[in-house]
């Protein structure tokens, strides 16, 4: 495989990695901003039982920019630098999550993968296959 190629399944790569990503956080930030605590705690989110009502809608907000940060800057091409600091930014959050997870012994697997694909996509645009501004 050429130096080309690789380049080429890295980009590809990294952009299903920001898709799925961005459908992960959409999803979840949507829950946490729209549905009800009590329907959120029921649908497993146990962290909401001992969190005030503000930080989880907060971290919702968080969860929805960081998904739209993940793929509207790179799609644009407008300030392309904003994708890898969106990885990142999603990346605390999922640290904090697995804190948060481990602190109620629940299981961080799901976190965990959510974490290594932010690093990835971090990693991959920072350096390896930076997206170019118009």
């Amino acid at each position: 495989m050429t130096e080309q190629q690789k380049s080429k399944v890295l980009h590809i790569g990294l952009w299903v990695a920001q898709v799925l990503l961005a459908v992960a956080f959409v999803m979840a930030g949507f829950m946490k901003v729209s549905m009800p605590i009590s329907d959120l705690a029921a649908n497993g989110m146990g962290f909401v039982n001992h969190t005030p009502e503000t930080m989880v809608r907060f971290i919702g907000i968080a969860e929805l920019l960081g998904a739209i940060g993940l793929i509207l800057p790179a799609a644009l091409r407008i300030k392309p630098i904003l994708t890898p600091l969106a990885a990142v930014g999603i990346a605390v959050i999922m640290l904090l999550a697995i804190r948060e997870h481990l602190s109620q012994n629940e299981s961080i697997f799901a976190n965990v993968v959510l974490f290594a694909l932010a690093i990835f996509v971090a990693w991959g645009r920072f350096n390896k296959a930076p997206i170019q501004a118009k």
